[in-house]
């Protein structure tokens, strides 16, 4: 019974939003909006709609529910309408991104951040309006950082304030932006699939509608963009050779060896003849010149191999694929746009183990056992699992948690959203 009465006062509270808004229209402030939802008699069911508990730990941010699913898209209708009223509302207020703000600090730019938490519904306004950064605006702040794909250290730095001063009317419309998106995915994209959300630069292994494992990525750079695609993983190669790219070939490898002329030799990368071939001295080729770009360079399997232990393959017009990488100490990087276009994978053998459950003799053991033996091993998967690469940088989980993403690309026409390329 209490339930269905939380329901209908949480109801009423957004239905309240437009009348709300109306005396924003009228000369009242968005300050006044919040003076009213403070003070308002029945306060405490509103701490519901925006699931206050959670701001006394970020882990409510976190849910199984795929962002490719029929329900995120209603969970974004959802936000859609509760954003719509906030707009109405006058949105929220920007905070002073003039110091560094963190738990035990005693400033009153603290109180304007109550205030801009409040409205997003990552602190309950039971916490009140004082001057005091204490454990529950600390909580708050680690939510709406995890919310935004930030490191959850309750700390403010530029990131984090850059995030809290996008624009309620930009936030949106970015919802209304990734709306589209997920709806042109709305039809059956597999009993198990793998989805790649460049701007968030993570992984989904979905499994009967339910993510079954998640995976932070680093994906292309701004001038190196990973491609949108949609394929099916049909092959797995432990301990894989590297081909270097053209592009690689041009901008990185050229450029190396003019510094340093054994830098092939160093990372056990051999050039090939494209017709033959055969292997090609490095001394006979004038690296002041391109001419090197009409060969192969391909890198022994090995631990500084450019992949590393594992290739995840399928076909695409792109020549992008998955892979494992030398340098895990990318993955801890708040910005992880760092490839030439292809996909690095942060605990890569555990989706590989979920890729190949189906194919009979690649129990996790035998695997494990093939990476060591350091020997070249294509494997087939017994039945393909599709791949989508993918450009979702807002959805809605439910539960009031509505996450959002550096438009890295610039593909939600906002500069305003390309955080990380503004600061």
């Amino acid at each position: 019974m209490s339930r269905i009465v939380k329901t209908v006062e949480r109801r009423a509270f957004l239905s309240g939003l437009g009348a709300l808004a109306a005396s924003v229209a009228t000369g009242a402030r968005a300050e006044d909006f919040i003076q009213d939802i403070i003070n308002a008699p029945r306060r405490g069911n509103w701490n519901d709609e925006f699931d206050a508990k959670a701001s006394q730990s970020s882990g409510k941010v976190k849910s199984t529910l795929p962002i490719f699913s029929p329900e995120t898209a209603m969970h974004i209708e959802r936000a859609i309408g509760q954003y719509q009223g906030l707009v109405a509302a006058g949105g929220w207020n920007t905070v002073p991104a003039t110091k560094k703000l963190k738990l035990g600090v005693i400033d009153q730019d603290v109180q304007p951040l109550r205030k801009r938490l409040m409205f997003s519904g990552d602190l309950s306004q039971s916490a009140g309006l004082s001057d005091s950064f204490d454990s529950y605006v600390d909580a708050a702040v680690k939510r709406f950082q995890a919310r935004h794909g930030l490191p959850s250290d309750g700390v403010l730095g530029k990131y984090t304030f850059a995030a809290l001063n996008v624009s309620a009317p930009v936030r949106l419309g970015q919802l209304e932006t990734n709306l589209v998106r997920l709806r042109s995915m709305s039809g059956f994209l597999g009993d198990r699939y793998v989805m790649v959300n460049v701007p968030a630069a993570q992984i989904e292994a979905v499994e009967n509608g339910r993510v079954v494992l998640r995976h932070t990525a680093i994906v292309g750079k701004i001038d190196r963009q990973t491609p949108i695609l949609n394929s099916k993983i049909n092959e797995i190669i432990v301990n894989p050779y590297w081909n270097a790219p053209e592009s690689i070939v041009k901008k990185d490898i050229i450029p190396l060896m003019r510094k340093d002329p054994t830098y092939l030799t160093k990372n056990n990368i051999h050039i090939l003849d494209t017709a033959s071939g055969q292997e090609i001295d490095p001394t006979t080729i004038d690296w002041n010149t391109e001419d090197a770009a009409r060969y192969r360079f391909r890198q022994d399997p090995g631990k500084i191999n450019a992949m590393a232990s594992v290739k995840i393959n399928f076909p695409n017009p792109h020549d992008t694929y998955m892979h494992d990488t030398p340098s895990q100490g990318l993955f801890n990087k708040l910005l992880r746009f760092e490839s030439s276009g292809c996909v690095r994978v942060h605990n890569v053998r555990d989706l590989v183990t979920w890729l190949l459950k189906d194919t009979p003799g690649w129990d996790r053991r035998h695997f494990e056992e093939t990476i060591a033996s350091g020997v070249n091993t294509p494997v087939q998967l017994a039945a393909p699992v599709p791949v989508y690469f993918t450009y979702i940088s807002a959805w809605s989980t439910g539960d009031g948690v509505v996450h959002f993403r550096d438009d890295i690309y610039g593909r939600d026409g906002v500069d305003e959203l390309q955080l990380s390329t503004a600061l």
